[in-house]
Formats: structure tokens, sequence, C-alpha cells
């Protein structure tokens, strides 16, 4: 028996060396898998690309759910005879990683992007991104991810771009991607348009203010953002209100803060009658539940009265100054004026930026969209929407866990057209350019002189969204494409169902007339182990790269799958991965044990076993196929478990414990039966173990009398 065993498992001392093994293997690619045991090649595919984690980013907890996840899928298929494909990929993450090289430019240099020039900041931000790029693919390989590396991709890489310009064009002139003026989150720090992703809703008190335009107007309105009032054209009241069926359809003219208004009193059926009042103040120009109100009622917007930089465009006292003191001018001009009636404190969602922690203003801006309503007539007039619905309602995609259909559905039901412009300089430029009033769209420059190309850049959703086909070589007829495309599996957070899983599902409706997947497995977030989600203030954040060096990956991984049901939050501590790191010690030591009585009874895997110890292999298989059903309905919490309990408690606690006396004994047949049974047993384990522990039972395999080639690509127990 090698000495090895002789000493507790060492998983700092061995899994570098194991996964360049697997890597020199080659058996990440696919195409280098060998055949299948009866000599004839691997036919079905199994594919799934990896969500690109952020250049800018470091390996955390979620990340670290994801890449276990998905590598117990990648390696359990590849076992049961799959050509398995894992796609691993970055992404260039635009907005982030801009926003964090334009920091560092102005705390070292004290330059701004425009000090240093378009092209002088971009070749800055690639530097930046490749250094990046580097750090996370190296994290992400200490996982043991079996990802196949040859297959990189890279949202920004020549292959991307080329497939991002062609979208763009195709849904150009689908007639899908027009450019026109819509209310847009727009960043006054970032000086950029953001999506609803970008966004994070902070919890404020504010101040909810009761007051009227003028003296003689008959409703008072209530709101929050009392510098927006100078900008409204409607107040809006539910139909069935009694207190202002009277007042629908009247107009009144007021003089408010120095701001000449004209108001309709209009009735629509989107007004809470509860908040406030009842009654709906409607400023089209600055908010997207006011432009649609607006719009409904043929209500003609104002200019905007808030600018880029959030300050007050408007003339008189309000001019120039920025929104939180514009907002105390007209609370004060109120009160003077005898228009002011009560004002009291509440709760609310704040919307700020998550890259630059300014305040959203919701602005009317010139952008490039996707409209998501157009009958497209390739489609049996069906419209984007519709094919996203279609999608998940007709089973095409499957989503797990369940419930979350209904949240898609709805979802889908109140989606707007789509902004895919941005004002940032990173990213996939727009393939667009102007000559005068001329227009032109196209993957390459047009011809002539005096054209000029569009300055904003894609929203990094647009080029995510053809992951699963762009890295199977889109807009080519690649081999890949016609053999892993649909891809088998998107597993992804919960919390980005609809900004990436929903989009990706647009893009490849349309570009590729199919699903871009078949099953989507939402994973939940990882928490601390009181339930509190992990962030700095609360010190409680674990990071997944200590706790490998601690304790192993094999611990890691295991740890974040046990008891994490499909869309279920789970909680974490350092306790319950070292609990795993003794998992694994365990079944270093059972392998010890096994080996020593087979090297004590003489026996060989192939030496006869009698029925009883058979009965001990037929239970061991039977784990295997409990674990296989569990992996195929996507409870890899179940399957996991499975293979735990039946490793520790009954292997170890039970079988082996009985097995002693009778490997002690003075019936040398009767203990190479057992001695055999038990080789046999473990083999099937170590299969049955091996997505969720790869290294420690690929470190087992290296000596495992039945070995033939690695474990990774035995075949699972039948």
């Amino acid at each position: 028996m090698p000495e090895k065993f002789l000493k507790p498992y060492d998983a700092q001392a061995s899994e570098a060396s194991i996964y360049k093994t697997w890597e020199e293997s080659g058996y990440f690619n696919p195409d280098n898998l060998p055949p299948l045991q009866d000599g004839s090649a691997r036919t079905e595919p199994f594919s799934i690309v990896l969500p690109p984690p952020n250049v800018t980013g470091t390996l955390h907890l979620g990340h670290a759910s994801m890449l276990a996840v998905e590598d117990i899928l990648v390696r359990y298929n590849r076992m049961k005879g799959k050509k398995a494909l894992w796609i691993p990929g970055t992404d260039s993450a635009a907005i982030a990683t801009q926003s964090k090289v334009e920091k560092e430019i102005q705390k070292s240099e004290g330059k701004s992007r425009h000090d240093l020039g378009r092209d002088e900041l971009l070749k800055r931000v690639d530097a930046f991104a490749e250094e990046s790029k580097t750090t996370i693919v190296n994290q992400v390989k200490r996982m043991g991810s079996s990802l196949d590396w040859s297959r990189y991709a890279y949202t920004l890489d020549d292959k991307r771009y080329k497939a991002v310009m062609e979208a763009f064009v195709r849904m150009y002139d689908a007639g899908l991607i027009y450019r026109g003026n819509r209310i847009v989150n727009w960043d006054p720090k970032g000086q950029t348009t953001i999506s609803d992703d970008e966004i994070v809703h902070e919890e404020r008190t504010a101040k909810l203010v009761t007051f009227k335009y003028s003296k003689d107007f008959p409703i008072a309105v209530s709101t929050t953002r009392l510098e927006t009032k100078v900008g409204d054209t409607a107040v809006a009241v539910h139909p069935d209100d009694a207190r202002y069926q009277e007042f629908v359809g009247k107009e009144y003219d007021a003089t408010f803060c120095g701001v000449p208004l004209h108001i309709k009193i209009i009735a629509d059926k989107e007004v809470d009658p509860e908040f406030g009042t009842g009654a709906l103040g409607v400023t089209p120009a600055h908010s997207q539940t006011d432009w649609e109100i607006a719009d409904r009622h043929n209500i003609a917007a104002r200019p905007q009265v808030i600018n880029e930089y959030a300050k007050m465009t408007v003339e008189g006292p309000l001019s120039g100054k920025k929104v939180l003191e514009a907002r105390e001018t007209v609370l004060e001009w109120l009160k003077t004026e005898g228009l002011f009636i009560e004002e009291k404190d509440i709760q609310q969602n704040v919307s700020t930026a998550e890259r630059t922690g300014g305040i959203i203003e919701p602005l009317p801006k010139l952008q490039w969209f996707i409209d998501v309503n157009k009958p497209i007539a390739e489609r049996g007039d069906k419209s984007l929407k519709e094919l996203m619905r279609e999608a998940v309602a007709s089973g095409g995609v499957m989503i797990t866990p369940s419930h979350f259909e209904k949240i898609y559905f709805h979802w889908i039901e109140n989606l707007r057209d789509w902004c895919i412009s941005r004002q940032i300089w990173f990213g996939h430029r727009i393939p667009v350019w102007y000559k005068g009033t001329e227009t032109y769209v196209g993957i390459e420059a047009p011809e002539g002189e005096g054209w000029g190309q569009d300055q904003d850049t894609l929203d990094t959703w647009f080029s995510s969204g053809l992951w699963t086909f762009s890295t199977l070589g889109w807009p080519e007829e690649t081999e890949d494409l016609k053999t892993f495309h649909p891809t088998s599996v998107l597993e992804t957070g919960y919390d980005i169902l609809f900004f990436w899983v929903a989009r990706m599902i647009l893009m490849s409706s349309f570009l590729m007339k199919e699903v871009p997947f078949k099953n989507v497995y939402l994973h939940g977030l990882v928490r601390d182990g009181q339930g509190r989600k992990m962030s700095k203030s609360l010190g409680n954040i674990i990071d997944p790269l200590d706790m490998i060096n601690k304790y192993g990956a094999d611990a890691v991984r295991l740890s974040l799958i046990v008891g994490a049901a499909p869309g279920n939050d789970i909680r974490l501590d350092e306790n319950r991965i070292r609990a795993y790191k003794n998992f694994a010690n365990k079944v270093w030591n059972i392998t010890r044990f096994v080996l020593e009585s087979a090297q004590e009874a003489d026996a060989i895997v192939d030496s006869p076993i009698n029925p009883a110890d058979e009965s001990l292999i037929a239970e061991a298989k039977v784990m295997a196929q409990e674990v296989a059903k569990h992996i195929d309905t996507f409870r890899l919490d179940l399957a996991a478990d499975a293979a735990y309990q039946f490793i520790w408690h009954r292997f170890a606690d039970e079988v082996l414990e009985e097995s002693k006396p009778l490997l002690r004994g003075d019936d040398k047949v009767r203990a190479a039966s057992r001695a055999a049974a038990l080789l046999q047993s473990l083999d099937i384990l170590l299969k049955a173990l091996h997505p969720f522990m790869p290294f420690v039972t690929e470190e087992i395999w290296k000596d495992m009398p039945s070995r033939k080639d690695l474990l990774m690509v035995e075949a699972w127990p039948s």
C-alpha cells in the first residue's frame, strides 16, 4: 500500500498537481475524450457555458457556488458517456471596469478620461482587464473547474466582436433596433445610462409633502420630489375615486415657483388612490411611470427640467440649483405662498448607481433601444416578448425551481423596450455612422469622407445575451454550434434571471430561431451562519480562496452543495467547511483500510465474491443510482447528501466495522471475498463522489487496482 495513505490527506500538497494532470490529459476538451467502454464513440452532447465572471473581480462565494454546481453537472455527464463541454469565459463588465480604471487615474494622476482621450483610456482599460482576467482564471481553476480552456472566450475578443456587430445589424435591419427619445436611468456621477440591474435600491427616509399648485387648484397632491413639479403637465387620479370625478378633464394654469404650468386632470387606473392624497402629479420627463401615463392620454411632455448633472434647467429661482437644494427652495416657496398643507416622514427606496453611488435621475434621452413589442414577420408576427414567453410556456426551457416561471412571466408582461446604448468608451462601439442627416448601419465603416461613428457603446448585457452561441462560433456555422447548441443547462443565481437569462432567450429566439438552453438551474445566495447577507460593513465575508488554502477545494465545494436546494439561499460558516475537510480525510482513511485489507488478504478486484458480500456491492450501486437520479433532476443537494450519508454512516460506520472480524479471521477465502467486495464497493463510492469532491477522489484513484485511466473519464457505476 502506498505510503501516502499513512498520513492524513493533504489537499494543499496535491490539488495543483492533480489539476495540472487533468489539463495535460486534454479531457476537458470533448474532442479528446476516450471512447465508451464498448469502444463506440461518444455521440450525445452535454454543454454548459460558464456565466462569465467580471474581469474586475476576484473569486467570491457566489462564483464558488456556481462553479461547484456546474462542475458537478459536467463531471457527472462526462462519466455518463456524454460529449461534455463546459465553455469558459470572462466578461468585460464595461461600466464597472472603466469606472475602476478612471478612479485609479484620477487618484494617481489627477486626470479625467477626457484629459486622456478615448484611445489612451482604452489602452489603459485593456491592460487592466488583461491582468485581472489572468487572476480570475487562475482562481476559477483552484475550484477544480473542468472547463475546456482551449475554447476560452472574452466578451470583447475579436470573435465576440464580430458576433455583436452582426447581431446589431440583423436586428436593426429587422426593425427591432431603433433610436428614439425615451426615459432612461441616468447616472449623473458616471455620466451614462445604466440598466436596471446596475441599480441598487437603498431604503432612506424621505419627506412626503402635500401641497396645491395654486390657491384655486382644486386638488392637493403629494410627492417626495418637489423639484420635479415644475415639470408637471397633468394630475392623475384613479377613475373610481369619487373624490375627484367632477374634476377629470378640466385644465388649469398656474405659476409654480416662477415656472408657468398648464395642468390637465386625467383618470388613470395605474394611480394608487391610497397613496398620499390619491392624486399624482404627472412629470413625463422625469419618471418612467409618468411618461407612460402621459403617453396613454396624449399629453405632450414638457422639456426636461433637470439636466445630466442633476441641476435644474428652468428659469427663475431654481435655475442652476442642484436637485436637493431646489427641493428645499420649492418647499420654502410653498410655505410662503400658503400652498403647503403638510409633510411627513416615509421610508422610500432610492435608486442609486451600483458603481458610482450616484442617485439615478430618470431623464428623456436620445438612445438606442430594442423594440420588444414589434411583430416580426418571419416569426409569424410574434414580438420578442411573445417569443420569450413561448420559450418557457412551451416547455422548450425548463426552469428549476419551477416557481420562478411565474416570476419570469410576470416580468415579461411588464417588459419595456430595452435601452442598449451607454455613454462610456470601453465596450462594443455602436456600428452606426452619421454624415449630416444621413445614417449608415453596418459591420464596417461606410466608404467616403465625412462619416463619424456613434460615440456610444453597447450595454454589456447585449453581448452577454449572445453568450450561448457566440462562444460556439456564431455567426459562422461551426461544428460546435451544430453539436452543442442549444446548450443543455444554464446555471446561474436567481438574482439575474431577468437581466441575463431572459436576454439570452430574447437574443437566441430571434437570431438562432431556437432556445439558448433546455434547462435553467437557479442557485440561491450564500449567506453567513446567521442568515445575513455577506458584506464588508458586517465583517462577515468568507473568502473562498482562504478557505481552499485552509481546508481544500473539495471541502469548500461540498459545503456549498449539501443543503442548498435549487433557488434557496444557503447559510455558510467556517465550521461547516471544516466539517467537510474531515469528510475528505474520512474517505482517505476508508481507502487506507480497504487497501490494507486487500493486501493482507491477498485479494484482488477479480477475487471470487460470495453472495453475502455481493450484496454490499449492490448496495453501493443502488447509492450511485440514487445520486444519479438526483443529479438528473437538478437536486444536487440530495445527491451529495446521499453519497455523504452512505459513505460515512453505512460504509464506514457499519460495513467496515462488520468486516473487521471477517478480515482478521482464520477463513482466508471468506476474508478474500470480503476484501474484494470492499475494493469493488470503494471503486463505486469514489466514482459516485468524484463530481462533488474531484481532488481527493482522483488522488485516491491513482492507487486503485482497477485504475485504467483518470477517474474523471471512468464510466459511472451502472
